[in-house]
């Protein structure tokens, strides 16, 4: 008598499995499953430099330093952490007034431009913007394993180039922390989906200490923890991932409490210093429609085109039942931090850079497309987002 077992026995013991969970029946990958995020990462880099090179030749047209432009706005407040540290104190403006202050900016970036900073030349400005090129690797890296794990190579290999090709791409190669909170941003929620309760704790707690949108990605690791104990999933570990997660935002506004004598500290910077607020989103509600009425720069229409685009995406993605939740929640809270937030109207199509997870249905689309669609919808898009880098480098004079 035969000892195999039977189709009905082979399909009870697989089990199912829901969008992005890994497959635990497949076979290991093999050693050159380690080199094949190569195209991805040589894709971005490659539609990033092509875009760099055209505003070099506008910048030098118009006898203007690009790696100076790179290293404006935000990135001077950067390299004058690493260069001067943290302010004691909120300064006063002559009036009396508060002024604005680096407390407000998370400290893991400007550490790491420090890091660098013994080694690339040219002081703590050119560290930053090196910084943020390594960053924009890794999370070009990260993009398309998230990729990979929820569709495919091809869709993992096309969201890293899409990355690289949006409108205010041009962020990402400047000294912000953009990239670096969008490469732990992926590889968190890449662990998460592959159950490595450790690792994307540990990456949510750096993606805390890169800026105060690490809320969103604490938020999805916590949840996930919690649906994990609530089924009694994996053990101690999703706990271990909860405690971990939010140790790095609430480290580092507890030390700007500490340094202010006061346990709002940070949030008073914010508010106060800095005015930064949230509303129900009337103010950028209000805001755009203003623009309706009035004429005004092209980077606020831009910020306007690029708020519908995200909402678009963002249900699309959400009604997409191959697109998992972390991926939808995490991209969610981006779009509503960005949407909601009552201050820098300029600068709220940058801040979606990091919400990836909303071009997973484009990237899945132009996987399944011909080349003869694929190529001419990426140069498109290439030539869109370096003109606009243009724009935003030599034409506009406030921070993206």
């Amino acid at each position: 008598m035969s000892l195999a077992p039977t189709g009905a026995e082979t399909s009870l013991r697989v089990p199912r499995q829901r969008p992005g969970e890994p497959d635990e029946t497949a076979s290991p990958p093999p050693r050159q499953a380690r080199f094949a995020a190569w195209p991805a990462v040589a894709l971005y880099a490659g539609l990033r430099l092509v875009c760099l090179a055209v505003a070099w030749a506008y910048a030098a047209s118009s006898g203007k330093d690009l790696w100076a432009l790179l290293g404006k706005y935000d990135a001077i407040w950067y390299a004058g952490i690493v260069e001067r540290g943290y302010d004691a104190a909120i300064p006063l403006r002559p009036d009396g007034g508060l002024a604005t202050t680096n407390l407000a900016f998370f400290p893991l970036f400007p550490g790491l431009t420090a890091a660098l900073d013994p080694i690339v030349p040219g002081g703590a400005g050119s560290a930053g913007i090196a910084a943020s090129w390594l960053a924009g690797l890794a999370a070009a890296w990260g993009l398309f394993a998230v990729g990979a794990q929820v569709r495919d190579r091809r869709t993992g290999v096309l969201l890293a180039g899409l990355w690289a090709v949006l409108p205010h791409a041009f962020v990402e190669s400047m000294g912000y922390t953009e990239t670096l909170f969008t490469a732990l941003a992926a590889w968190s929620l890449f662990a998460l989906l592959r159950r490595r309760w450790l690792t994307a704790g540990l990456l949510c707690l750096f993606a805390g200490l890169t800026r105060p949108t690490g809320a969103a990605i604490i938020a999805v690791v916590g949840l996930a923890a919690l649906i994990a104990v609530i089924r009694r999933r994996d053990g101690w570990r999703p706990w271990l991932a909860a405690f971990l997660a939010p140790l790095g935002f609430l480290g580092y506004v507890a030390w700007v409490g500490e340094r202010l004598g006061r346990a709002d500290g940070y949030f008073h910077v914010q508010n106060d210093a800095w005015r930064m607020g949230y509303d129900l989103g009337g103010y950028t509600v209000t805001t755009a429609s203003g623009l309706l009425t009035k004429s005004s720069p092209l980077a606020l229409y831009m910020v306007v085109l690029v708020l519908l685009i995200a909402i678009t995406l963002l249900v699309a993605a959400a009604t997409d039942r191959r697109v998992p939740w972390e991926l939808t929640v995490y991209a969610a809270l981006i779009v509503g931090l960005a949407f909601f937030g009552d201050s820098y109207f300029n600068s709220k199509a940058r801040l979606l850079i990091p919400a990836f997870p909303l071009l997973l249905p484009v990237a899945a689309a132009l996987a399944s497309a011909r080349r003869t669609v694929m190529i001419p919808v990426l140069t498109l898009l290439t030539l869109i987002s370096a003109g606009y880098g243009v724009y935003l480098g030599l034409t506009w004079t406030y921070s993206p």
